[in-house]
């Protein structure tokens, strides 16, 4: 379960929060199984608008946000 969660928060992680215009893709030939599957889950709770990636929907946006600050705040200062 735990491992579910942290690969979805790495889809997340891929979408520039900034540029609501870029999407990302998911590529089931290439990608590991557990992000595949966390996409699957994402675009299945509403965040994402396809389940191989897309583009975020308005709570995937929030959610990116979110998850982009804390790890900003995480990371050491320059």
């Amino acid at each position: 379960m735990q491992q579910q969660k942290i690969d979805q928060i790495e889809v997340l992680l891929q979408f520039d929060p900034s540029n609501t215009l870029q999407g990302i893709k998911i590529h089931h030939s290439t990608a590991r199984e557990g992000l595949v599957e966390a996409a699957q889950q994402l675009f299945n709770n509403g965040l994402i608008t396809q389940a191989d990636g897309g583009y975020l929907t308005d709570l995937g946006h929030e959610a990116s946000e979110h998850l982009h600050t804390a790890i900003q705040l995480m990371s050491p200062p320059n």
